[in-house]
């Protein structure tokens, strides 16, 4: 996906708001750098998960923090596990389980915190829940994941946010109880709030998967340059992809890529939501096919 205007206030927005985090006085330092970067590689042609992993690469060294979300995470994991519990109870109650558990996993998407457009604080959540589980997906092409799946034997599994991952666990176990192989992809380096292999195993999801590879790096969504080669081979065919959240439909909705990819998001902003046709705040599962770019479909 292009840059476009909205991500501009966006990205800084998130920028100031890290450089916050780790109250270690260098606040101004990390604005700075990730400013004169912004400005250096700015251009409406450049696709914008690039640009900002570019200026939160010069914002991160600025700051001197490796993880600046890591306490965020860890209680976003906390927040999120207090619904773990009623999550699971829906899936078990509904006719279609793995529907449930796909509508399940999107509900995490709005921990999204520093970008102005979902939530800031994790025990925000509490009140969020009910409401996102009762909203449904809204542009739902779960019927058509569902056939891809039952196609294939392995699953790549690409993780978004900390706290939204306590409820991809409940789709992981549907996916393992289809007989399907899930491989988990994680970030290769802290970025965001996202998923990392160490974040993994702290909440026990390496137990679900078969598997965790990761991104190769530090990277908005996934960089396809930077993956190695274990990641490459499982991408190169056979497999489905899932790819939660809007950074990896940043990274990723502009590549022909030799697997399917389904897109379990909340539309938060608009750049996003007009990519996909849809309302800002709609809750997304759609399909890009093997070969296509996701303008093509």
């Amino acid at each position: 996906m292009k840059v476009s205007p909205e991500c501009v206030p966006c990205l800084m927005r998130r920028v100031l708001f890290q450089s916050r985090l780790p109250a270690n006085g260098r606040d101004a330092e990390s604005v700075e750098a990730g400013l004169r970067e912004y400005a250096r590689v700015f251009s409406f042609g450049m696709n914008s998960a690039e640009c900002a992993t570019q200026v939160h690469r010069m914002a991160y060294g600025a700051l001197g923090a490796r993880d600046p979300y890591a306490s965020l995470k860890e209680r976003a994991d906390e927040a999120a596990a207090r619904h773990v519990g009623r999550a699971q109870e829906f899936v078990d109650r509904s006719g279609d389980r793995f529907a449930a558990a796909v509508r399940v996993s999107i509900i995490g998407n709005v921990m999204d915190f520093g970008s102005g457009i979902a939530i800031d604080d994790p025990d925000d959540f509490d009140s969020w829940f009910d409401e996102l589980l009762d909203q449904g997906v809204g542009y739902d092409q779960t019927s058509e994941l569902r056939e891809l799946v039952d196609s294939t034997g392995t699953v790549l599994y690409l993780f978004d946010n900390c706290g939204e991952s306590q409820f991809d666990r409940l789709l992981i176990r549907e996916l393992r109880g289809m007989g399907k192989r899930v491989i988990g992809v994680v970030k290769g380096e802290p970025i965001l709030n996202d998923v990392t292999r160490e974040d993994a195993v702290r909440i026990g999801l390496d137990r679900e998967l078969d598997g965790i590879l990761d991104t190769g790096g530090f990277a908005i969504g996934i960089d396809m340059r930077m993956i190695g080669p274990e990641l490459r081979k499982e991408m190169s065919g056979g497999a489905v992809a899932i790819a939660k959240g809007m950074a990896n439909l940043e990274a990723l909705s502009d590549e022909r890529l030799d697997i399917p990819l389904a897109y379990l998001l909340r539309a938060k902003c608009t750049p996003v939501a007009d990519a996909l046709g849809v309302k800002k705040g709609t809750n997304v599962v759609r399909i890009q096919h093997a070969g296509s770019t996701l303008r093509s479909e």
